[in-house]
Order: C-alpha cells, then sequence, then structure tokens
C-alpha cells in the first residue's frame, strides 16, 4: 500500500492563532480523508516533525487525536497508518447480503460446510433439542468486496428444512427459511463477548493468531419456537457495536430494529 507522500500535504500556517497540533490534525485529517487509502502508512513522528519544523510533542498530540478518531491506526512495531472505516454493528432483522449492499459494498460468501450432524450436546442445549437430534449445519466465511469479515455457522433442526440439503447451498440462508418454509425470523437474542482468534478462525478472517474479535451467539425465534442458533465471529479491526438506548416508557422517535439476523 503507498505510503503517504510528506510533499503532498500542505504546511503549517506560521501566521495562523490556531495552535500548531490542531492545524497539523486538521492538515492529516484532510490529506487521509482526500487521498489516504486504508492501510497506507503515514510517515513517522521523526518525520513529521522534519518537515512540518514543530516540536515531536506536537505532532504526537495531532496523531493521538486522530487514532481516537480512527481516523488513523497504530500497530505497535509497525507504525502509523490510515485507518480501515470500521462497520457499525447494528443488529438489524436484515441478511448480510442486504446489509453490505446498503453500505455500497459487494458481498460475496464461501461455505465451508453445508451438511446434517447430529446435535452436540452444546448444540442440542442451545436450541433446546435432544441431544443427538438431525440438524443442518451451515458453516460460511463471510466478506465484503472480497476481503473476509466474519465468520458464521447456523445450527437448524433438519425437520424444519427437509429437503434443504438437496440443493445448492444458499446465498440468503433467512431468504430461503423465509419463501421455500414459511419460517420468517420474527426475534431473536444475542449474546455477545470479545475473544481471541484461534488458529482456524484467523487463517479464515486474515488475522494474526489471537487477534481481537466479536463473537455474537444467536437464537433466532419464529413465534416461541427456536429455529436457529447461530455463532458468528466478527473481526473488531472492521466492525464497532452500535446499540440504541432508551428509558423504559419513552417512545423512541425514529424506528430502531434491535437485531439482525443473517
Amino acid at each position: 500500500m503507498p505510503a503517504v507522500r510528506l510533499k503532498d500535504v500542505a504546511p503549517l500556517d506560521a501566521a495562523s492563532p490556531t495552535a500548531k497540533h490542531v492545524q497539523l490534525r486538521e492538515i492529516l485529517r484532510n490529506y487521509v480523508r482526500d487521498h489516504g487509502e486504508p492501510g497506507a502508512a503515514i510517515p513517522s513522528e521523526r518525520q513529521l516533525t522534519l518537515h512540518f519544523g514543530v516540536a515531536r510533542m506536537t505532532v504526537r498530540h495531532a496523531i493521538d487525536a486522530l487514532v481516537a478518531e480512527e481516523v488513523l491506526e497504530r500497530i505497535v512495531g509497525l507504525g502509523t497508518f490510515v485507518a480501515h472505516t470500521k462497520l457499525d454493528l447494528q443488529m438489524k432483522l436484515t441478511s448480510y447480503s442486504e446489509e453490505m449492499l446498503r453500505r455500497g459494498m459487494v458481498p460475496d460468501a464461501h461455505v465451508l460446510s453445508f451438511e446434517q450432524i447430529a446435535a452436540s450436546p452444546h448444540v442440542a442445549r442451545e436450541l433446546q433439542v435432544e441431544l443427538g437430534l438431525p440438524v443442518v449445519r451451515f458453516r460460511r466465511q463471510l466478506l465484503a468486496d472480497g476481503e473476509p469479515m466474519s465468520v458464521d455457522e447456523n445450527f437448524i433442526p433438519a425437520h424444519r428444512v427437509p429437503g434443504i440439503l438437496d440443493h445448492s447451498p444458499p446465498t440468503s440462508l433467512y431468504n430461503v427459511l423465509s419463501e421455500k418454509y414459511g419460517l420468517v425470523m420474527e426475534w431473536g437474542e444475542d449474546t455477545i463477548e470479545a475473544t481471541a482468534a484461534s488458529p482456524s478462525i484467523a487463517r479464515l478472517l486474515n488475522v494474526e493468531m489471537g487477534a481481537p474479535l466479536l463473537k455474537i451467539q444467536r437464537h433466532a425465534y419464529v413465534s416461541r419456537t427456536m429455529v436457529d442458533f447461530s455463532v458468528s465471529y466478527y473481526r473488531a479491526d472492521r466492525y464497532k457495536l452500535w446499540v440504541p438506548l432508551q428509558r423504559p416508557g419513552v417512545r423512541t422517535p425514529r424506528g430502531y430494529s434491535s437485531k439482525r439476523l443473517g
């Protein structure tokens, strides 16, 4: 990825009453906005100090502010880079494909498994079914603009979806459940926690082993019946969690949806 070039960066205005670190912050912000590509390295603090003729602390204040705003990101031992835009994980009743298209990104998925298995103790407990009951396991690597974003694994009682394995894996699981089986997901419950990438998940998400991830376990219902249990691992460097808050009894001024089911 090409680095930000100092010769392209505007100089400070010595006559301006605006503090130098604020000027520098805005100069770097504007350059990154107009020319910086995600992942591009910015010059070192020493290079910026020499180029702008300011103290090292002035440069550090400007960069610290942009890191806090997620315009830039620091990687220990490597340097400071133009940050990738984090997608707000808004937990809606929409599919992954619909959500990515809404953001102007091209969704894609690699199917890792699409099979019938016997419910393990963990899956049986989460789906509230008998141990060993046949369930359909659908595991995918989800991408946006060709970049891995998450790994999703769904478990559905096989008797709810007869014949689903006789066809190719669905592009949108919830569309097939709705259109073919009449299973329209009405509500769900999520458990969200931080976790570290295992070797297999790290390989699928193209991150370092032990990198921070968001792990979301979901129980999805049709009426009062649980139809789907899923586990998803999201890259923490590409997602931030967005949760609307509301005081009980106060009507919301806009139509918030509380869950995203993929």
